[in-house]
């Protein structure tokens, strides 16, 4: 069964294709992704900022375990006020980091 999808070509010197396979590397992407977003006008996010991204979530994710072992320690005795100013702090981290996660284009 044929395929329903179209096809573009284009006409591209050695140095013109090589630019645009290297920007597709760079942003993770394959060739033909890497295209089909420029030519529609979407961001094509480059493979660092996506390794950025993944970092600072797992850095919110880390933020989210120590508040567990905070309430943990809330359980077992520890200063109720101090467990709470620390469970503060570390919600007011969350926030921070999931607002660096959001400015990350």
């Amino acid at each position: 069964m044929p395929s329903k999808k179209q096809v573009i070509k284009i006409y591209l010197t050695p140095e013109e294709f090589g630019e645009i396979r290297a920007s597709a590397d760079r942003a993770g992407l394959s060739l033909s992704t890497f295209s089909k977003r420029v030519c529609l006008g979407f961001t094509v996010p480059t493979l660092e900022h996506q390794e950025a991204r993944l970092e600072l979530r797992r850095l919110k994710g880390d933020l989210g375990r120590l508040g567990g072992l905070v309430k943990q320690a809330l359980a077992n005795g520890a200063d109720r006020q101090t467990v709470h100013r620390l469970l503060r702090e570390l919600d007011a981290r969350q926030r921070e980091v999931q607002a660096a996660v959001g400015n990350i284009r």
